[in-house]
């Protein structure tokens, strides 16, 4: 269940005034923080930036190039220990629409991995240990010890999700 706070506009688009909704400045900012840590090889580096934007960031979380993340509301998104995202993921913690806008935040647990090219609305959290499969739309909370791809997300697999390097 996405859990999302709706906020009426008085304008054509909820979008078209958004330097009312949040400040410019700040956005900016984000945005410059965001796009430098999109690019950076440096995983420590990016944890840093990333925390500069308002974003709670665990240990050892690990953020592929080119993930995109919510450069207006980054501080409703947290990211647990040892969590992997993907290479071109997005995470958004709001969106617009034509008479409101919608934000919501955004937990991806301990020990998740979200595979390459996938997209987490505003709103959902990802419980611990949990897999989404690569270009999956997650747009639904993902329970913990469970695997989930697809557009939408689906459950494919619950349990303990076992990993091994070895092949047979």
């Amino acid at each position: 269940m996405r859990r999302l706070l709706a906020v009426k506009t008085n304008t054509p688009n909820s979008l078209s005034k958004w330097y009312k909704i949040k400040n410019p400045f700040r956005v900016f900012w984000n945005f410059v923080l965001i796009f430098l840590s999109k690019y950076s090889p440096f995983l420590s580096l990016k944890r840093f930036l990333l925390r500069l934007t308002g974003m709670k960031v665990g240990k050892n979380v690990s953020v592929g190039l080119m993930v995109s993340f919510d450069v207006f509301w980054p501080e409703l998104i947290e990211l647990k220990d040892n969590c992997l995202i993907g290479f071109n993921s997005t995470i958004l913690a709001h969106e617009f629409l034509i008479k409101e806008y919608r934000t919501g935040k955004v937990v991806i647990g301990k020990n998740v991995l979200i595979g390459a090219n996938s997209t987490v609305l505003a709103g959902v959290e990802i419980g611990d240990n949990s897999v989404v499969g690569a270009m999956s739309l997650v747009n639904s909370d993902v329970p913990a010890n469970s695997f989930f791809a697809g557009v939408p997300a689906r459950l494919l697999r619950k349990g303990r999700l076992q990993f091994n390097s070895k092949r047979n």
